[in-house]
């Protein structure tokens, strides 16, 4: 047996479809929902509805491509495990460092969401903690408090998790559908979406698609990844994953636009009197329930901005102590970082190192908006490697299981890139080269495990993942020869660069489907697949004679 086979036997296969799309919808209805629509409508005013609409499609189109992936490989990590398969160690590492880097920050972020909502609280020491761009040391310290309660939850067994998830999942619903009615009913000003505040699009149709990544709306869809990580859990992952994934993507979106149409509707007209960019809220939509008189509203906000983002960093201390699970399987990890827990079936010096990690990224980024913008561009990185991945593993291991197979497949991998490529180009510059730069400071990592291999073995790895390293330089080139209204320096004509980013989406991708290959990582589990389906097959037998 492998170690990878020893590893994953502790895992309890506990979660069924409802149980996976709570951890879906938990790990989207975050702190998004708390702070997305006023930064949304700050920086593209009522046209922030299209934004939220924009995300989901970007988000479902690339979630299909995972699904039939997650289908495939029904392992814990699985979305730092995909590129490892399909192209070998170094556009592995690289998709998995972004994928990590994108989830461990959204556990801080959490917390900072609601220290952040805390500090509107009408008692002195409350307003101290958030002085209105970051955390106070006094704000840091709660939000550390509050992360090591995330983790204290997943510490014990995976079906504490689940059951304490779907009950703050439904609560983590009903807050949000009932602030967007109830604000609705109060005040729906819709005067507030007309020319006396410029209009529907105030900033233009760049600042919408600007929105989409730094707004938090990435961040807001990110979750559904959350049951894919898990899906060595996953009682049918077949069936289960591609339902949970994909409705809780359409399940946030309603509630998202809802909670956008309410909040631009109830901003009182006085609060526009410089325009949507001069919004600045501490805790939106409490302030709006106190400014019509809904405090019981407001009172209930404020609890939700404890048990929505604590719920939401719950999971994602869940996730992504599998994801390290899944680098240390793909050998760029001690390990130690491997261990699962047979008795509770929890991955508990994982959980450690990323309790640790989170605590570094509370002490750099205090502030909801800045950890926003970095997971937003890590994210969109991350994501790039599944249309890749799911279109290169039917070119070179056709024969592989798949119980999601979608025939419309092979036009959605490259849309799904393309959108991809066009929000990282949003994300505006110099952020997406800061981004791309912390990307970079993971790569010692992997040199320190794979450059002591032979040259021979080491090779097909470079050549392999040689298109993903090209592909991030030049979209950092051409993010600051842009457009200036994504932050670049003007040199591509506007309407031309969105073309551009569309032609190097596409070369990538073909690059990148052209260059997997049968690594000796996607050989091995081949096997560990067939010896799984052979061993279940000869247990039918069995369980049919005692019933």
């Amino acid at each position: 047996m492998s170690t990878e086979q020893g590893s994953h036997s502790n895992y309890r296969r506990t979660l069924g479809t409802t149980a996976l799309t709570a951890v879906g919808l938990g790990s989207i209805i975050g702190s998004g929902w708390l702070f997305g629509a006023e930064r949304a409508a700050v920086l593209a005013g009522p046209a922030a509805i299209f934004a939220w609409v924009i995300g989901a499609v970007v988000a479902l189109t690339i979630a299909l491509t995972y699904t039939e992936l997650g289908s495939m490989f029904p392992k814990a990590g699985g979305m730092v495990r995909y590129g490892q398969f399909s192209h070998g160690s170094l556009a592995g590492y690289m998709a998995a460092w972004a994928n990590w880097i994108a989830i461990v920050s959204v556990i801080p972020g959490e917390a900072t969401a609601s220290i952040q909502y805390m500090s509107s609280w009408k008692f002195g020491w409350a307003e101290h903690l958030f002085d209105g761009k970051e955390l106070t040391g006094t704000g840091l310290a709660a939000a550390s408090v509050l992360v090591v309660f995330y983790f204290f939850l997943n510490w014990f067994a995976i079906t504490l998790f689940a059951k304490t998830n779907n009950a703050i999942t439904v609560f983590k619903v009903v807050v949000p559908v009932l602030t967007a009615g109830a604000l609705i009913f109060a005040h729906f000003d819709t005067s507030n979406v007309g020319s006396a505040h410029g209009g529907f699009a105030p900033n233009g149709w760049s600042a919408v698609f600007s929105a989409v990544a730094v707004a938090g709306i990435v961040w807001a869809f990110n979750g559904f990844q959350s049951p894919l990580n898990m899906a060595a859990e996953a009682r049918n992952p077949g069936k289960s994953l591609p339902k949970a994934v994909i409705g809780s993507i359409l399940i946030a979106l309603v509630i998202y636009i809802a909670l956008q149409i309410a909040f631009l509707m109830a901003v009182p007209a006085a609060d526009l009197s410089g325009g949507w960019n001069t919004l600045a809220y501490k805790s939106p939509l409490a302030d709006l329930s106190i400014t019509w008189g809904l405090n019981w509203l407001a009172l209930l906000l404020y609890a939700d901005a404890f048990i929505s983002p604590s719920g939401t960093g719950m999971i994602y201390a869940a996730t992504t102590s599998r994801m390290i699970n899944g680098v240390q399987e793909n050998g760029h990890l001690p390990k130690v970082f491997g261990k699962v827990d047979p008795k509770t079936g929890v991955p508990k010096p994982a959980l450690l190192l990323n309790l640790a990690i989170s605590f570094v990224f509370l002490a750099v980024f205090r502030g909801w908006g800045s950890i926003a913008e970095i997971v937003g561009v890590a994210t969109v990185i991350s994501y790039i490697t599944g249309p890749v991945a799911v279109m290169s593993l039917r070119r070179i291991a056709p024969d592989m299981k798949r119980p999601v197979k979608l025939k419309a497949m092979p036009v959605i991998a490259p849309i799904a890139m393309i959108f991809g490529s066009l929000v990282m180009y949003w994300a505006r510059w110099p952020l997406t080269g800061k981004v791309i730069f912390i990307m970079a400071i993971g790569l010692p990592i992997w040199a320190w495990y794979e450059l002591r291999k032979p040259w021979a073995e080491l090779k097909p790895h470079l050549k392999a993942g040689s298109w993903m390293v090209a592909y991030l330089l030049v979209m950092a080139v051409v993010s600051w020869a842009g457009g200036t209204e994504f932050g670049g320096k003007g040199y591509l004509p506007q309407g031309v660069d969105i073309v551009v980013v569309v032609l190097i989406a596409l070369v990538f991708y073909v690059w990148g489907v052209r260059s997997a290959w049968r690594n000796p990582t996607l050989e091995q589990v081949e096997k560990e697949i067939l010896a799984a389906d052979v061993a279940e097959a000869a247990e039918e037998p069995e369980l049919a004679k005692t019933k």
